[in-house]
């Protein structure tokens, strides 16, 4: 649970835009997604090597 604490004189919309930061980079909302259902390890390598070979296309097509 992420806890932001208020300083004193410190607007809402400040506040609000931390806990959002912190929210990113805590990577909340990706944890929970990928808790919801098992992925075998297998898989979840076979994700991520896709995923770099489809950016190394896009960065080559950029590139040249």
């Amino acid at each position: 649970m992420l806890v932001i604490n208020v300083k004193d004189g410190e607007s809402i919309d400040r506040a609000l835009r931390r806990y959002k930061n912190k929210h990113k980079k805590v990577q909340l909302m990706k944890q929970l997604r990928a808790r919801k259902h098992f992925t075998k390890p297998s898989v979840s390598r076979r994700d991520e090597v896709l995923k770099a070979k489809y950016i190394s296309i896009k960065q080559k097509e950029i590139e040249g």
